[in-house]
């Protein structure tokens, strides 16, 4: 269990952050964010509909982290993606670097302090249509370094998102929501996953706060 200052010592860098006293550390941003128009095109085409099979999830049908280069999996690679000078072990393990996490405006100088969060999570798209997929569809998604689908952030904020859907999470730092709609609704479309009714109004909400 972590000392109990941490997330307060989290919360007031975010707070200085917020207010302007402390400047937001650079982050490497994933890849394949749409702009707001696309992001508006890919949401009319997506179909809603209910969610199903909820009771047949089972994390280990998305098979990851997976070797990407050399001794370097997933996880490693998006920790030196979105990481400011990071060093790296010869078992490609990130043994110093700066990270800040865009959900809750936290830095953070240890890898052992972010998760990588699934933007869409592993359940969400389990419910949402991959669960008609193969295998090895699902790990493909699970490992998708292609579209904005992986994203390193403090982890207690990643396991207290879980697996909702915007309807129920978005990010606590709410100048990233427009960013983050367009993440998800990005990794929806080009996987063809379903939304349901209260999760595509919030993602409207969300794509409406972009400039």
């Amino acid at each position: 269990m972590r000392p109990s200052p941490r997330p307060l010592i989290a919360g007031l860098t975010a707070g200085l952050i917020t207010l302007g006293l402390l400047a937001s550390p650079a982050q490497a941003a994933p890849t394949g964010i749409p702009s707001k128009a696309t992001a508006q095109t890919y949401l009319n085409a997506l179909t809603v509909a209910a969610e199903a099979n909820a009771s047949t999830y089972d994390r280990d049908l998305f098979p990851h982290w997976i070797t990407i280069s050399g001794t370097c999996n997933t996880r490693e690679t998006v920790l030196k993606r979105d990481g400011t000078n990071v060093v790296t072990s010869s078992a490609c393990a990130a043994t110093s670097g700066t990270w800040y996490s865009p959900y809750d405006g936290a830095t953070w100088t240890a890898a052992s302090d972010l998760d990588i969060d699934h933007v869409v999570p592993l359940a969400e798209a389990w419910r949402s249509g991959a669960s008609a997929w193969t295998t090895s569809k699902r790990q493909s998604f699970a490992n998708d370094l292609t579209r904005p689908q992986l994203i390193a952030v403090t982890d207690n904020v990643n396991q207290s998102k879980g697996d909702q859907d915007p309807s129920t999470w978005q990010p606590s730092v709410s100048s990233y929501r427009c960013t983050y709609a367009r993440m998800w609704i990005a990794v929806k479309y080009h996987w063809a996953l379903k939304l349901q009714s209260s999760e595509k109004t919030a993602l409207q909400t969300m794509l409406n706060t972009c400039s």
